[in-house]
């Protein structure tokens, strides 16, 4: 097996998990007992926003959220420029506002919209995420670690880049370095789930290093807490759940957020199909949650670990993004950033060698 052959199935699971776990926790509620209650027990299927949801509602089944919308806008950003660029990212978060109609959206992030406004009236992208905390940064994040197959170290310097112009505080970055890194490990072949938690705590730990001064809760610690709650066999799945949901938080909040998505990773041991079910469960911020969790699944499994009838809805509810297209975009310079980098890139192909005996 070469780079090659072994790379793009990676990059396009990530894509299509992202894009699975977004969809399937969109048509969660807020609380995990109304969840559980409308849809008389765990969410197993792509399904259709409630009607009275009071964010998602009039989405169908499959339909992604922002979530999606704006990784795939960074995703096409990366590849117009062959990586991560402050202009291109700004440019990117501002016409995807403007796509969607972000000033009457019920689904904009509060400094999404604050920073949007910001870059639309002049103001230097270096500076209008200064007050950017909240998990919008994360959500969109998985194209950075895709680009850069087991390289973490250089998934979080771009990731810094990424979060600058909406999400540049330190707990933003912390949480968006988490999951950026985490993709980048899950792209070596033979890494453990455990492996990549560890990555994800250490980005994290980094990532708190850079940005601006501000205030939230240790990424990294509440990291490692979520999947000590989530993996906690003394208990139910359902009791896990709710202990996440309460002690953890799904919310908008960074420091939230990325701790629910590994800690539902850990707790369907990174099974796919078994993540978006849990992360529908959990409520909340499900969508973000889900899409988060899945990308990472989806790098480590591959396209071929999630069923041809969801891949089959999504992209019938999403017909405006191609899948297929933007993972070849973001392949190639993942190629070339691994050609770049001679030590990081030796190892992952002797790792990929050593798969290929094993087989």
């Amino acid at each position: 097996m070469d780079l090659e052959t072994y790379l793009y199935p990676h990059i396009l699971g990530a894509l299509y998990g992202h894009a699975l776990g977004d969809a399937w926790g969109m048509a969660a509620y807020l609380r995990p007992n109304h969840t559980w209650t409308y849809y008389n027990g765990w969410l197993e299927s792509l399904a259709a926003a409630p009607p009275d949801h009071p964010i998602h509602a009039g989405f169908e089944a499959g339909q992604v959220t922002d979530d999606t919308q704006q990784a795939m806008a960074l995703a096409r950003a990366m590849i117009k420029a062959g990586g991560v660029t402050l202009e291109g990212t700004a440019r990117a978060i501002v016409a995807w506002y403007d796509e969607i109609d972000g000033d009457n959206s019920s689904y904009v992030g509060p400094s999404t919209r604050r920073a949007v406004q910001a870059l639309k009236a002049g103001v230097d992208s270096h500076t209008t995420g200064l007050r950017g905390d909240t998990n919008g940064g994360a959500m969109r994040i998985t194209p950075v670690g895709l680009v850069h197959p087991g390289n973490p170290e250089a998934a979080v310097e771009d990731t810094i880049i990424a979060c600058m112009p909406t999400h540049y505080t330190d707990v933003a970055v912390s949480g968006a370095c988490a999951v950026a890194a985490a993709v980048a490990q899950a792209l070596v072949p033979n890494t453990t789930l455990e492996e990549i938690l560890q990555v994800a705590i250490w980005a994290a730990d980094i990532g708190l290093q850079r940005g601006a001064p501000w205030f939230g809760a240790s990424v990294a610690r509440k990291i490692d807490y979520a999947v000590k709650l989530a993996t906690d066999a003394s208990i139910s799945e359902i009791d896990r759940i709710q202990n996440l949901y309460d002690l953890v938080g799904s919310t908008l909040a960074m420091a939230d957020a990325v701790p629910c998505a590994f800690g539902i990773l850990a707790m369907a041991e990174g099974d796919p199909v078994e993540t978006p079910i849990y992360a529908a469960a959990l409520s909340g911020d499900a969508d973000t949650v889900g899409a988060m969790a899945c990308a990472i699944s989806g790098a480590w499994h591959t396209v071929d670990a999630i069923p041809l009838e969801y891949i089959e809805i999504l992209r019938q509810a999403n017909p405006q993004y191609d899948f297929e297209d933007v993972a070849e975009g973001l392949f190639a310079i993942a190629l070339r950033n691994h050609s770049a980098t001679p030590q990081v890139g030796q190892g992952l192909l002797e790792a990929i060698h050593n798969e290929s005996d094993e087989e």
